[in-house]
């Protein structure tokens, strides 16, 4: 496990053996030696085969990046640079990112509060004072 890592939370990160990392022209237009360089860069990440990641956060990540995964490898691309290596550095970036969401533990649960006495007593003298108004609007007593 030699070379650099890519922290994702804590002491957890991707070793860079475990990254695949493809080179290919970018997109757009061209003319005049413009986009000619291999500047968009693809990273592949096998996240089923991964041991870097705790089986919990692994499990997990498995989940709720199950839409975005072809055969349990996930594929980050950037072309926004001119430079290959600023592309480099911003699908790396993505990759710990996206992954750090996706194994975030879930939100705590939510504790039903209790109305306080005070509250609801007042709400129901103010729906009864209500009715007493609405009630004195009919045209019963006008003949």
């Amino acid at each position: 496990m030699s070379g650099p890592s890519y922290v994702i939370r804590g002491s957890v990160s991707l070793p860079e053996a475990e990254l695949m990392w493809r080179f290919s022209r970018s997109s757009g237009p061209g003319g005049q030696h413009v986009n000619t360089s291999d500047s968009q860069v693809e990273l592949r990440f096998d996240l089923a085969k991964t041991e870097a990641l705790p089986p919990v956060w692994k499990e997990r990540a498995l989940e709720r990046l199950e839409s975005r995964l072809v055969g349990g490898v996930i594929t980050v691309r950037s072309s926004e640079h001119r430079s290959q290596w600023r592309n480099r550095e911003t699908a790396a970036v993505r990759l710990t990112v996206l992954l750090a969401e996706a194994t975030a533990p879930p939100p705590r649960a939510r504790r039903k509060g209790k109305i306080p006495r005070g509250l609801n007593e007042r709400r129901l003298r103010e729906k009864k004072q209500r009715a007493e108004t609405k009630r004195g609007r009919t045209g019963r007593d006008w003949t």
